[in-house]
């Protein structure tokens, strides 16, 4: 089993459920319609890595994501996630009416930051991707069309949710295809206080 952190200690999730096409500038950047009910879908736990590959034949985007741990029922703690999508792969499975596994759930297609408990409302929730040293994504709670109670509440409903699973909420507009050799800095901040952060070189 594949596992994340938090506080030191070692969590190990059954699984990862995302947020599709929560923000709205980024539905509009991929061309698609905004949906009338939230967009959920589930990456394995194996679909867990450390560190964020590129790809010799699929192009591969990053979606920077605000994430949480579920403990309890509840949102307990958050780190930086990326959801990287095998874009052209997404687009054929969407265009034929497939599911998306093979764009979004395959081998090391969920990085995270350390995870740290939740210190401050979820209102004051924002990220930042950088990209070799430029900005290249930010938003957070206040853009978000469905907010991070909201998910919670609408996964509860259909799926069981087990201690230490994921939630990742959604990406804001600015994905982009990775490279081999870019520098990613991934981070969260409560307001203007920097919660967590988390370097990578893309292998």
């Amino acid at each position: 089993m594949k596992s994340v952190r938090l506080d030191e200690r070692k969590l190990y999730p059954s699984k990862i459920v995302c947020i599709g096409q929560n923000y709205v500038d980024h539905i509009k950047e991929l061309g698609n319609e905004i949906p009338s009910q939230p967009v959920i879908f589930i990456k394995p736990n194996s679909a867990i890595a450390t560190d964020v590959k590129s790809h010799e034949h699929d192009v591969i985007h990053h979606e920077a994501e605000i994430s949480f741990i579920v403990m309890g029922g509840e949102l307990i703690a958050v780190g930086f996630g990326l959801d990287l999508t095998k874009r052209e792969v997404q687009t054929g499975l969407r265009n034929k009416g497939m599911p998306w596994e093979r764009s979004k759930a395959f081998d090391g297609a969920a990085v995270f930051s350390d995870f740290v408990h939740i210190d401050g409302p979820m209102e004051d929730l924002r990220l930042e991707l950088w990209t070799n040293g430029q900005l290249i994504q930010h938003g957070g709670y206040e853009l978000m069309m469905n907010k991070p109670a909201d998910i919670l509440a609408e996964v509860r409903g259909f799926m069981s949710l087990e201690d230490g699973d994921v939630i990742m909420s959604g990406t804001p507009k600015g994905v982009g295809p990775i490279h081999l050799g870019d520098r990613l800095h991934g981070k969260v901040f409560t307001a203007d206080t920097l919660l967590v952060e988390k370097h990578w070189t893309v292998v």
